[in-house]
């Protein structure tokens, strides 16, 4: 449960810097930014933690994971796994800055 006594977890992210970017400009606090060398490490340790009922992964983690990490995953109820396309995949047509500026009306500077 949480401090409050509804049960009601936290959500967790971890992926690559730009879905952890996507995830913070939403406002969730749990976003792990990770790279193919501290995918495994990180997503162990989020998946370690009690206070969280969902992880959303990209499939770059995913990748990442041992054999047992993902069957474990792929299984579990409690914290939940959803594993969503990396950004940096084929598929992606439109930049992060052009979504931002498209959905939200916001111009995104570096």
């Amino acid at each position: 449960m949480d401090e409050a006594g509804t049960g009601i977890g936290q959500t967790a992210v971890i992926g690559e810097r730009e879905l952890a970017i996507g995830f913070r400009l939403i406002g969730l606090k749990d976003v792990f930014e990770v790279t193919p060398a501290t995918a495994a490490a990180e997503f162990q340790r989020v998946m370690s933690r009690d206070d969280i009922n969902l992880v959303i992964a990209s499939e770059g983690v995913r990748r990442r994971l041992s054999e047992n990490q993902r069957v474990h995953a792929e299984g579990s109820l409690q914290p939940l796994v959803v594993f969503v396309p990396s950004p940096t995949g084929e598929y992606e047509v439109e930049s992060l800055a052009a979504l931002a500026k498209r959905v939200l009306g916001i111009s995104l500077q570096v």
